[in-house]
């Protein structure tokens, strides 16, 4: 029943802010994102701080590192974490991702950096893409703004929902790039965001999901797509009629894409995974059939300790 009324107040709030001409409240909205603030001070076991990577743009980071570890000292492996909220919403310091990039770094005993990248509508696509991947070279210019103990060359690219299609495209635009210090050896897509002009089975079967319905998803690509763009531009549609990139050629690292049987968008998670493997890429697919999409955040529900599991499990494996 806690969790009916949570989500029945989130949809609320998304209908009040979000306008059906692509714009979005942002005063409003911000005001009832609630905040958690860094911490020094550990808090479930981790403790956290923020670093500016360029006050014009707002493009920051939270690091979140296991206190355990800072104790007794020991190299861990770092992961640059994208959140998700359809490109228009949330950040590292919404209370609710707070919340959940402590649990994985609790569970899974490595640093995290938690990017903040500007939203859509106010910037649209592919400035998300280019703050994710600006950060990506921050960190490696940077070497002092991550701990001694944190090995930048144990790096995996993660995110969720829209953070899972940023997490990707950045993957893309860093294949093409020569880093100092870090090395990207894992790519972990959450149920990732992606999408077509094509109304697929899983669309269709499930159209009025809790925190992600048929009707959010058209308003996130129109509020973020270039104007002018349907939902097969190559941002959404990956490996669709508009692709512009030829993955096969893209140094790209070991994948794994988490999926929910509920989830709306789980044909299209399962087209970008057959896209990876048709193009030769190490790609796993895990599905948690009871999972709908965003289920993940919430800890009473068994999906999220499910996703948390794999992903030690594919980390373990990369780190071998």
């Amino acid at each position: 029943m806690k969790l009916r009324l949570l989500f029945a107040f989130f949809k609320f709030i998304l209908n009040l802010c979000c306008h059906q001409n692509g714009t979005i409240n942002r005063r409003l909205i911000n005001f009832l994102d609630l905040k958690s603030p860094p911490s020094k001070t550990p808090r479930n076991g981790v403790i956290s701080s923020d670093t500016v990577i360029d006050a014009s743009r707002d493009l920051w980071f939270r690091l979140f590192t296991p206190a355990a570890t800072v104790l007794a000292g020991g190299s861990v492996p770092v992961i640059v974490y994208f959140h998700g909220g359809g490109f228009a919403l949330s950040s590292p310091s919404s209370f609710a991702y707070d919340d959940w990039c402590r649990e994985l770094v609790r569970e899974l005993r490595c640093a995290l950096v938690s990017v903040n990248y500007r939203l859509a509508p106010e910037h649209r696509c592919p400035t998300q893409y280019e703050d994710g991947f600006d950060a990506l070279k921050f960190l490696d210019d940077n070497e002092d703004k991550l701990p001694v103990y944190v090995n930048p060359k144990l790096c995996f690219l993660a995110g969720d929902s829209a953070g899972g299609n940023l997490a990707h495209n950045v993957v893309v635009k860093a294949g093409e790039h020569e880093f100092s210090r870090l090395k990207l050896i894992g790519l972990i897509a959450i149920q990732p965001f992606f999408g077509g002009k094509e109304r697929t089975e899983s669309e269709i079967r499930n159209p009025g999901r809790p925190l992600l319905s048929l009707k959010d998803t058209d308003w996130y690509w129109r509020a973020f797509l270039p104007n002018g763009s349907d939902r097969d531009h190559p941002a959404a549609n990956v490996f669709g009629p508009n692709s512009s990139v030829d993955i096969s050629r893209v140094k790209y690292p070991a994948t794994l894409i988490l999926t929910g049987g509920l989830d709306i968008l789980n044909d299209w998670q399962r087209k970008y995974y057959d896209g990876l493997k048709k193009a030769g890429k190490e790609v796993d697919l895990v599905e948690d059939p009871n999972s709908f999409h965003g289920s993940y955040m919430f800890h009473e529900l068994p999906g999220s300790y499910f996703f948390i599991k794999e992903i030690q499990n594919f980390m373990q494996k990369q780190l071998v």
